[in-house]
């Protein structure tokens, strides 16, 4: 029972967030129910371990038509790889952005991608880039406190949050721009 309500305050807490980032959105008339009054928010959430949370990201991932703009603190499940690839074939724009941990860690993706041909960039300019973000056909963010890794999918109490709104996924891309310009630009893996 504690459980379920602490879930529960997590949860609402979740969405308030979201809301009140949809309603800070200069110049626009907004309910926090919607987002923008034009253009209504869908909003889904998931928990983990377990709850849906690596299914939810490669469902975003395979339904990109036209780009993907990631930024990972930890990026090690090869399902989440292996997705990216696959967009990235069917001609979507992948662009990675990782925290400089991604470097030397042996269970990283960022070789497989990368290898691929997908551009991969190192923010090493903050103490850590725990960004965990999916920015898809600048329409969508997935975002949470869930890591791109198994440990996340399988062991970890984690949150994910996919939102479909044009003006937050644009938020984010301007966001996921400042990130990029002060990053590394993997030319050696």
């Amino acid at each position: 029972m504690k459980n379920a309500r602490r879930i529960t305050t997590l949860a609402a807490a979740a969405l308030l967030g979201v809301a009140i980032l949809l309603a800070s959105a200069p110049g626009e008339a907004h309910s926090p129910a919607t987002g923008p009054a034009s253009r209504p928010a869908e909003i889904r959430v998931y928990f983990s371990p377990r709850g849906g949370c690596l299914a939810a990201v490669v469902e975003a991932v395979d339904g990109a038509k036209l780009s993907i703009d990631v930024q990972a603190y930890s990026f090690t499940h090869p399902a989440i790889g292996a997705a990216l690839i696959a967009a990235h074939k069917r001609g979507v724009t992948v662009r990675v952005i990782l925290d400089a941990g991604q470097k030397i860690d042996a269970h990283s993706q960022r070789s497989a991608v990368a290898a691929a041909g997908i551009p991969v960039w190192i923010d090493a300019r903050h103490a850590i880039a725990h960004n965990k973000i999916m920015i898809v056909d600048g329409q969508s963010v997935v975002t949470g406190s869930f890591n791109f890794s198994r440990q996340a999918e399988e062991a970890n109490a984690e949150n994910l949050l996919v939102i479909h709104n044009t003006e937050l996924a644009g938020q984010y891309e301007a966001n996921w721009v400042i990130h990029q310009k002060h990053s590394e630009k993997q030319t050696k893996l």
